[in-house]
C-alpha cells in the first residue's frame, strides 16, 4: 500500500473520530449558531467588563457526612476573603461570588455562614434547584416555600419595591430548565419559565449547559424567552434583550460564553469546547479569559458593555482548590492587567442581581459608566442593606 493511501486511510479515520466526538459531546445543537454568528458590533473607546461568577453552591454534594458539609463552607468563608481581598475592580470592588444554594440542601446554618461572607462585600445568594419528575404543583410549593425562607428568616433576597414581591436569580439542577432533558427526567415540567416568572425569578443564569443534550440552539446571548407549556425546552430561542426594548415573554435568560478553543486542542488536532466553567481539570488560563471577552454576550446596541458569566461547582473537591487557590489569584491578576487598564478596558465585579440591573439599564438605553446602575431596577437584599 501506498504511502498516500495511508495518508487517506488516517484522514478518513479523523474525520470519523471527529464526527463522533461531535455527537458524543452534543456540538451539533449549538455549532450551527456558532458558525452563522457575526462579528460583535465594534466600539472605538472604553469597554466594560461585567464579570460575574456563579456558582452551584452544593455543601451537601455527595451526600457526605455533617462535619464534610461543615468543613466545606468554613473553607470557603476562611479561603476566599484571604484570596478575593489581594484585587479591586476599576470601582474598588473585591471579586463578588453568586452563591446558587439548592433548595433541597437546606441548612440554616450553612446559609447563616455564607451570609456573613455576603454582609463584607463578597457575594449574594440566589436559588438552585435539582427535581425530577416533578409537578408545577410541586415546583410551586418547593420554590414558595424556599423563597420565603431566603427572604422571611435570613434577608438574602432583593424586593421588588414596586410590588413588594421577593425576586431571585435561578440556576436549574443537571441543566434541565423548562423540562430540557431528552429524557424528561431532572425536571417534568413544561411551563417552568412560566412559574419562575410569577414566583418571582428575574432571571435565569443556567447555560450554557453543553456538552449536556440540554443545551439550548441559542447560545452567546442575553434574551427573552417565551413559554409554551405544551413543550420543552422552551428556552430554545428567544428575543435579544436590546437597547430601546422592553421585557417580553417570561423569563429573560443570561447566558455564558460557549465556544471552541482552538488554542487548546484535543490530541494536537480538534479544538476543545469552552463552556465557561471552572474547576480543576478546567483551570482560567489566559487564553480561556480572552475567549470569554471575545465571545461575550452583549445588550444589541450596547456594544461596550461585555456581559461575562462563568460557573463553578464550589462545593466539589476538584474545583474547590482551583477556586480558592493560585489558579483563581492567576485569573483575577491578568483580568486587572489585561481588562481593567481604565482606557480600553474597565473591569467591574457584579454578582447575579447587579448584571440583572446592568442588562436592564442597557435596555433602557442608560448611558455613562455601568457602576451607577448595580442598584438600577432591584435593590440589594434587606440584610446587606443594614
Amino acid at each position: 500500500m501506498s504511502a498516500f493511501n495511508y495518508f487517506l486511510i488516517l484522514l478518513g479515520l479523523l474525520i470519523v473520530a471527529g464526527v463522533v466526538e461531535v455527537w458524543r459531546r452534543n456540538v451539533q445543537i449549538w455549532l450551527p449558531a456558532y458558525l452563522k454568528r457575526g462579528s460583535r458590533q465594534e466600539h472605538s473607546g472604553t469597554k466594560h467588563v461585567l464579570f460575574c461568577f456563579v456558582d452551584h453552591f452544593e455543601p451537601r454534594w455527595g451526600s457526605p457526612p455533617y462535619e464534610a458539609e461543615q468543613e466545606r463552607v468554613d473553607r470557603w468563608l476562611d479561603a476566599y476573603p484571604k484570596m478575593a481581598s489581594q484585587f479591586r475592580d476599576a470601582d474598588g470592588n473585591p471579586p463578588k461570588h453568586s452563591f446558587f444554594y439548592p433548595e433541597e440542601e437546606y441548612r440554616k446554618e450553612h446559609l447563616d455562614k455564607l451570609a456573613e461572607l455576603c454582609q463584607e462585600g463578597f457575594g449574594e445568594i440566589e436559588i438552585h434547584l435539582h427535581h425530577h419528575d416533578d409537578t408545577e404543583t410541586g415546583l410551586r410549593a418547593k420554590l414558595t416555600s424556599f423563597v420565603a425562607t431566603l427572604n422571611k428568616q435570613h434577608g438574602l433576597l432583593p424586593v421588588n419595591p414596586q410590588t413588594g414581591q421577593p425576586m431571585f436569580a435561578f440556576i436549574h439542577g443537571n441543566w434541565a430548565l423548562d423540562n430540557s432533558a431528552p429524557d424528561g427526567s431532572a425536571c417534568g415540567v413544561n411551563n417552568e419559565l412560566i412559574v419562575l416568572r410569577e414566583l418571582g425569578c428575574y432571571a435565569d443564569f443556567t447555560l450554557p449547559s453543553a456538552p449536556d443534550p440540554a443545551q439550548t440552539r441559542k447560545i452567546n446571548s442575553i434574551y427573552y424567552a417565551t413559554d409554551d407549556p405544551d413543550r420543552p425546552k422552551s428556552h430554545d430561542s428567544g428575543t435579544d434583550v436590546h437597547v430601546g426594548g422592553a421585557a417580553e415573554g417570561d423569563l429573560m435568560i443570561i447566558q455564558g460564553p460557549l465556544a471552541l478553543n482552538w488554542k487548546q486542542r484535543k490530541f494536537g488536532l480538534m479544538p476543545k469546547i469552552e463552556t465557561s466553567e471552572i474547576r480543576g481539570g478546567f483551570e482560567p488560563s489566559h487564553d480561556r479569559v480572552d475567549l470569554w471577552i471575545r465571545e461575550a454576550p452583549i445588550v444589541q446596541g450596547r456594544p461596550d458593555w461585555l456581559f461575562v458569566k462563568i460557573y463553578t461547582h464550589g462545593m466539589q473537591e476538584k474545583a474547590r482548590e482551583t477556586l480558592l487557590g493560585e489558579p483563581i489569584r492567576e485569573m483575577h491578576a491578568y483580568l486587572n492587567s489585561a481588562y481593567n487598564d481604565g482606557d480600553d478596558y474597565q473591569l467591574h465585579y457584579v454578582t447575579a442581581r447587579e448584571m440583572y440591573n446592568l442588562v436592564k439599564a442597557a435596555e433602557a438605553g442608560c448611558p455613562g459608566n455601568p457602576n451607577e446602575y448595580r442598584d438600577y431596577e432591584l435593590p440589594p437584599p434587606s440584610l446587606l442593606q443594614q
